[in-house]
């Protein structure tokens, strides 16, 4: 498994990868674990999302916070310092759990949660379709995009994230799981505590990944930057 810790200048681009590493790792048949942060705090809706029914887009155009959207499903996040992303792509053929978006979930949340837990020295646990949780709160949001032989599943971690700010730029999210409980965003969220290298490296070990010797697909993200990630048509397409 290529191993990258890549952060790009901009949210545009950061985005623009995920989807640019699915399809190089579609094309060369194998792996991939990245590591990136995002530089500025920014809005993410899923897919599927309406930015105007899940983004309190006055807010955030109040703050100085760009909403953009990613190519895989699941709700609307904010991103920023403080926030340890993770993008992962495997082979469906890795496991006979890839098969399914539910068995996809329960397969990579299961080695996430055991590497987070061994480093609490706590339990972490899945919640919901997607979500990790610590002492009842949540920790990791995740998604995933599914393609012919290969599957993107990324999300981040909480650790020194301004959690007040989620609270000005998103409303409560039109669909939430029952064990949220409609706590508000200060309530339900919550930072590990622990250093962003000491969770890489667990990560790292977990998957097996190593530095790789071959580029990062710069040219494909450039691409996808210039056609989709910037372009306002993308973010408000749904």
């Amino acid at each position: 498994m290529r191993l990258f810790d890549l952060t790009l200048p901009t949210p545009a681009e950061n985005l623009a990868c995920d989807e640019a590493l699915l399809a190089d790792c579609t094309m060369r048949g194998d792996a991939a674990l990245r590591f990136w942060e995002m530089p500025t705090p920014c809005v993410i809706v899923g897919y599927a999302n309406t930015a105007a029914r899940e983004v309190n887009v006055s807010a955030c155009a109040a703050a100085g916070v760009p909403v953009l959207r990613r190519c895989s499903g699941g709700g609307t996040v904010m991103l920023g310092p403080g926030c340890l992303n993770y993008s992962l792509v495997l082979p469906l053929a890795l496991a006979p759990e890839l098969s399914t978006v539910c068995g996809t979930n329960a397969f990579i949340l299961r080695r996430l949660a055991a590497a987070l837990g061994a480093l609490l020295g706590d339990e972490v646990a899945s919640a919901g379709d997607t979500d990790l949780i610590w002492r009842g709160r949540k920790c990791s949001g995740n998604a995933q995009r599914r393609g012919r032989t290969h599957l993107l599943f990324h999300g981040t971690f909480l650790l020194s994230f301004d959690l007040g700010l989620i609270t000005r730029c998103l409303p409560l999210p039109s669909r939430q799981p029952a064990y949220r409980a409609a706590r508000p965003h200060v309530e339900f969220l919550v930072n590990l505590p622990l250093a962003a290298d000491t969770v890489k490296e667990a990560l790292r070990a977990a998957w097996g990944a190593e530095p790789s010797t071959l580029p990062w697909p710069e040219a494909a993200t450039t691409r996808l930057v210039r056609e989709r990630y910037a372009q306002r048509a993308w973010v408000e397409a749904r």
